[in-house]
């Protein structure tokens, strides 16, 4: 899977809606603002989220985008889906035509590989990347040592 432009930057804008709606609707030139992202770009993106119910417009003074549901409601895997933005990792899109109209040999590695991304990004909610900016925040605020540990790399 490779996630484009388009994936990444509706998942960034909705997390920054979540941080900011809150008290009131956000504009779109607010989180482009914030997020160095173009204005037209933003509108594109929203009109799909708007049409898939995952925000909603708020008319007049004061204005602009708020979530439709609570950060826990939405999942990662649904931004990215709303922007029809695939999770598949074949070459073929998932049609099992990719080598001459029949299965290539990987086909079945790659649609596991969906499966796991699919199921990674559905349990990921705007909530829960909340929560982590919260705590690297809290950490930051106390001087605690934030460490990430990554796990070596398998050899073959």
């Amino acid at each position: 899977m490779r996630l484009t432009t388009k994936g990444r930057y509706a998942v960034t804008a909705m997390l920054d809606l979540a941080c900011h709606s809150q008290e009131k609707p956000v504009t779109l030139t607010e989180i482009a603002a914030r997020q160095t992202i173009s204005l037209s770009y933003l509108e594109q993106l929203f009109a799909r989220l708007r049409k898939a119910g995952i925000v909603q417009g708020v008319r007049g003074p004061g204005g602009g985008y708020q979530l439709s549901q609570s950060p826990k409601q939405i999942s990662i895997a649904d931004i990215i889906e709303a922007v029809n933005e695939p999770i598949d990792s074949t070459k073929c899109g998932g049609e099992a035509n990719c080598q001459h109209d029949s299965v290539c040999l990987t086909h079945d590695l790659w649609t596991g590989l969906s499966e796991h991304i699919q199921d990674y990004l559905s349990n990921i909610t705007l909530a829960d990347l909340l929560a982590k900016r919260d705590e690297r925040r809290q950490a930051v605020q106390t001087g605690e040592c934030i460490v990430t540990i990554k796990q070596p790399r398998k050899q073959i």
